[in-house]
């Protein structure tokens, strides 16, 4: 997970948190020059969208993410 945001936020500072061990419940918090722009919402969908198959198929079942600018 932190490899594919580091690919589309490449100079973010970027934690990835298994919160239950068991793959499909994380938490993520990053920090990024280019959501700076963004409101706190259109952030957190755009760190979504990084996800979205896995979002879709449910290989990926929860996400947490906080944005801080």
């Amino acid at each position: 997970m932190k490899e594919r945001l580091h690919t589309k936020y490449p100079n973010a500072d970027i934690e990835v948190t298994d919160l239950t061990g068991t793959g499909d419940h994380f938490h993520v918090l990053i920090v990024a020059s280019e959501l700076e722009e963004l409101s706190r919402i259109n952030q957190h969908k755009a760190v979504m969208e990084v996800f979205d198959p896995e979002l879709k198929t449910g290989e990926l079942h929860a996400l947490t993410i906080k944005t801080k600018r």
